[in-house]
Parts: C-alpha cells; structure tokens; sequence
C-alpha cells in the first residue's frame, strides 16, 4: 500500500513537470506585429523594421491593417519579392487582422496585394531562425491557449511533440522502477 501511494505521487509530479515545460515552452513564442505601431501600411518603412527583429521558430506575424485597403499575399521567392510579382503567390490573406505562424528556419516573402503598393516598398521580407534564438518583437504578448495533446503542441511549436513523447518515456520508466 504504502509503494502505491509513492508511485502515485511521482506520476502527479512528473505530469505537473510536462505541463509546466509545454506551457513555458509555448509562453516563450513572441508575436511581431508587423510594422511595429504603424501596421502594415505604405508609409512604414518595413526594412528599419525588421532589421530591429529577431524571429524565431514558433513565432507569429500579426498583419493589422484596413480590410479592403490593403491585403498580405506571400510570395514564392526572393525573384519575386524584388519585382513585386503576384502572380507568384503562396497565399493570400485580407481580413486587417492576419496571424502567420513560422514554423521553420528560414525566409518568407510578403507584399501587399493592392495594385502598385508591393511597387511603393509595401513589402517584407522575414528570415526566421532557430527557436533557441531570443525572439525580440516590437510588439509583443503571449498566446493565451494550451495545446490540449501532442499532436497540437507540435503544431503549435515544433519540437514539441519530442519533448512530449520523452516525458511520456520518463514516466513509464518511473512506473516500471517502482
């Protein structure tokens, strides 16, 4: 009886430890606001911007602007960042309120889809890092929901779902001690 009891107050310790490192693993994401206080507008200068950024992996990129007055569309490469070229889009976004998540190392392309603005310099340019870098966002604030399982913690954050399953490893190790 009393082995059961020790048992059990190792698997509510080692439970509480998963939970504590995927929240603090998920509070850890920064979210930039694009453009700093002035959003995503023409008259921003999107370079000076982002030279004062870090974005890692597992942040967010928020696009705020007018609905109907601006748009965001991600392009495919650099070529077609440079020349403004559309018709190479990923995807495209026009709600004024857009969350893009970077889920990987690298460097993503965004232009606004309004005739002539990408041409005005209504443009930027991402390159993400690693997610051990400090993040350093303008703007910033913590996502407020939990991933409920494995699966959407690594969605949420990749590498995640590893961390998860070497816990589970650990406490199954833990019960076979005992």
């Amino acid at each position: 009886m009393k082995m059961e009891g020790v048992r059990r107050a190792v698997l509510v310790l080692l439970v509480a430890c998963c939970v504590t490192l995927v929240i603090t693993r998920q509070a850890s994401a920064a979210q930039h606001v694009v453009g700093g206080s002035q959003g995503w507008d023409e008259s921003t200068d999107f370079d000076s911007w982002t030279s004062a950024q870090t974005f890692k992996v597992g942040d967010q990129l928020m696009f705020k602007y007018s609905q109907g007055l601006h748009s965001v569309v991600e392009l495919a490469g650099e070529a077609a960042y440079k020349n403004c070229d559309l018709g190479t889009s990923v995807n495209s976004l026009s709600t004024g309120n857009d969350v893009v998540k970077l889920d990987k190392p690298g460097t993503r392309y965004f232009a606004c889809g309004t005739l002539g603005h990408c041409g005005q310099g209504m443009k930027v340019k991402v390159t993400t890092v690693a997610g051990n870098a400090p993040s350093t966002p303008a703007s910033s604030s913590s996502s407020s929901s939990s991933p409920a399982s494995a699966s959407a913690a690594s969605s949420e954050f990749p590498g995640s779902a590893s961390l998860v399953s070497l816990m589970v490893l650990v406490i199954l190790c833990a019960f076979s001690v005992f």
